[in-house]
């Protein structure tokens, strides 16, 4: 799906997806668009929010990327000059053909509630046109034109004159999986020029809104297509436009149905290339009060081929475990076979998430087979452009973690975050050069050195390689690093030019400290709990700091400490406590920063908290 609608060197407009935020609510929240799009793209370091879209409406969004372009656009806006669209859709009765709304806003709690204009306050105006009905639905759809721009003002209009927006349970709209609101058109003066420019995009109610914030975030189209940048010239004159010759990289893997977040509590499933990923911690856990409160079957939305917390519902119904698997009901088995056919995929497994996986056999573990085809052992999945060999037979992981997808992309790319490059901070020689070295430079002198000490299948250290880096590979398992090279084969670079050590963390980071060996990029992403004959138990919350404080010494002053952790319990704040302390006792300084929340298709929600925890540290 086509994220950017416009850019040039002044503007940045695009299609929010339903779904996100424009920006996040706190420091450890998942990123809203504002900070996604800043912390992608190289170009987008400089945005500016002009405005705000809730979080679950979709459509056209401006962001400025100039001085220029922000004064402009907030004189524009502050003098209602900017003209707005939206459309809505409602299942109760409309008896106008147009109506003008006017009232005060009053916040009450979560909401705001409509009062008269002598209650005092500013006055918020929406103008409402019927519209003819065009998906066969019983569902009025409705364009408004806020005069003004007050939070929440359409919402609240439209519920105050008796036709609340359909999903907007927060002012009486009946439940459905997504609040059926979208910004639809967008015009105003450009900065540069002064002419006026108008962007719309129709909506697009008929898609289940998560699966297609995962589609519009995950594989981006971050190009504006041919025929929409002659349309771009013939508006804006001699405006460059920037992104004419960028290149999309392929992405197949990523969660799908996050627990919670998705209207599925316990229940997990992922896609992995041709194949579906199915996780649950029992069969009762998938279901909770959540489901009546977020949404659903008595209004599915029109023409979903996908909605899950309506389907939810029906497991309540079930009398008894389907044929195929015993651990999921036949709802479940329902919403896998409609996702095999939305994305055209070949087969689907079923795992149970087990708290002690040590103490299970390696089959038992695995994931078991449930519908289409059985997936051949390896199978492959690609990344950002890069290949992984993933498996369905070794145990309780099948070879890859997506949540630090994004992370990975980042070893790729060098783009940290604004102003934070991984060749910027590491090569201190001038960060030109080292952004265009290509991996066939890999073992060049000067190339980045880097330290995966917890490499499992060398997700991170492929990536890396793949930029340019050399690459120590550090694990317990002889059997994961083995994979971690096949990996590297399967990515056209030779294993042969990097290192691969097997043992334990700590007693290796101190025969390498001994050695005088340093690294400009460490990175430490290990188990929640570990046991090694070296070392005895290893606990995240207990041993991150005893391991940062191994980690420093062999990190150059001025390289990049890369720390994670999937420990669910451990507090953000608590966990960057303990690497600061660390830091500190080493007499080390802090230079940079950047925490990096789970990504898009791992949502922190109320009811499914987040629990990865990851930062980017550049250190003296």
């Amino acid at each position: 799906m086509a994220l950017v609608i416009f850019e040039d060197e002044h503007l940045l407009v695009i299609d929010k997806p339903a779904g996100i935020n424009t920006h996040s609510p706190s420091p450890f929240a998942g990123e809203g668009i504002y900070e996604w799009l800043k912390n992608r793209e190289p170009r987008w370091a400089n945005l500016a929010i002009i405005h705000r879209l809730d979080k679950e409406t979709s459509g056209v969004m401006v962001f400025g990327k100039t001085t220029l372009a922000n004064r402009s656009l907030t004189k524009q806006f502050s003098d209602r000059t900017v003209h707005k669209k939206y459309i809505l859709a409602t299942d109760r009765a409309v008896k106008f053909n147009e109506l003008k709304a006017e009232s005060v806003l009053v916040r009450a709690g979560e909401k705001y509630i409509s009062r008269p204009d002598h209650a005092g306050g500013e006055r918020a105006e929406t103008v409402f046109r019927k519209l003819k009905s065009s998906d066969g639905s019983k569902n009025i759809f409705v364009e408004a034109e806020p005069i003004t721009g007050k939070t929440h003002q359409i919402r609240a209009h439209a519920a105050a004159h008796g036709f609340p927006i359909l999903g907007d349970a927060l002012y009486g709209g009946t439940a459905a999986p997504q609040v059926f609101l979208h910004a639809s058109e967008l015009s105003f003066e450009h900065p540069a020029t002064g002419k006026v420019i108008a962007f719309s995009r129709p909506p697009n109610f008929e898609e289940e809104s998560r699966l297609a914030l995962r589609a519009t975030l995950i594989e981006p189209d971050l190009i504006v297509a041919a025929d929409v940048r002659r349309r771009i010239r013939s508006l804006t004159g001699e405006i460059r436009l920037l992104t004419s010759a960028a290149t999309i990289s392929k992405t197949n893997a990523y969660r799908l149905i996050h627990g919670a977040a998705d209207g599925w509590p316990g229940w997990y499933v992922e896609r992995l290339g041709d194949f579906l990923l199915s996780q649950s911690e029992s069969p009762q856990s998938v279901v909770s009060s959540s489901q009546e409160r977020r949404g659903t079957a008595a209004h599915p939305e029109p023409g979903a081929a996908f909605d899950g917390a309506r389907m939810a519902r029906s497991v309540l119904e079930c009398g008894g475990p389907p044929p195929l698997c015993a651990e999921l009901h036949p709802a479940q088995h329902e919403i896998l076979e409609k996702l095999l056919r939305k994305f055209s995929l070949r087969g689907a497994h079923h795992k149970i998430l087990k708290r002690r996986v040590g103490q299970i056999s390696s089959r038992d573990a695995s994931p078991q087979f449930v519908l289409g085809e059985v997936a051949p052992d390896p199978f492959l999945i690609s990344e950002n452009g890069i290949q992984f060999a993933l498996s369905f037979n070794e145990g309780y992981s099948v070879g890859l973690f997506l949540d630090q997808r994004e992370n990975r992309r980042r070893f790729l790319t060098h783009y940290i975050a604004p102003n934070f490059s991984v060749a910027a901070a590491c090569d201190r020689r001038g960060t030109a050069e080292n952004q265009r070295r290509s991996q066939t430079a890999a073992t060049s002198e000067g190339a980045i050195e880097v330290l995966n000490a917890f490499s499992y299948t060398c997700g991170f250290s492929v990536c890396a390689a793949k930029a340019g880096a050399t690459v120590t590979s550090l694990d317990l398992s002889k059997k994961y690093l083995e994979w971690g090279k096949r990996n590297f084969v399967l990515n056209e670079i030779d294993p042969a030019r990097h290192e691969f050590i097997f043992g334990d963390a700590f007693d290796w980071m101190k025969r390498l400290a001994k050695k005088q060996r340093q690294f400009d990029v460490i990175i430490l992403d290990p188990p929640t709990f570990s046991q090694s004959k070296e070392q005895g138990t290893f606990r995240v919350e207990k041993d991150f700091g005893k391991l940062v404080s191994v980690a420093l010494p062999l990190l150059k002053s001025g390289g990049i400490l890369f720390a994670s952790t999937n420990a669910a319990n451990w507090k953000p704040e608590d966990f960057l406590e303990t690497i600061y302390n660390a830091t500190n006792r080493a007499k080390r300084k802090i230079l940079q920063q950047h925490y990096v929340p789970q990504p898009p298709d791992f949502p922190i929600s109320r009811e499914e908290p987040g629990y990865l925890k990851t930062v980017w540290l550049k250190i003296s």
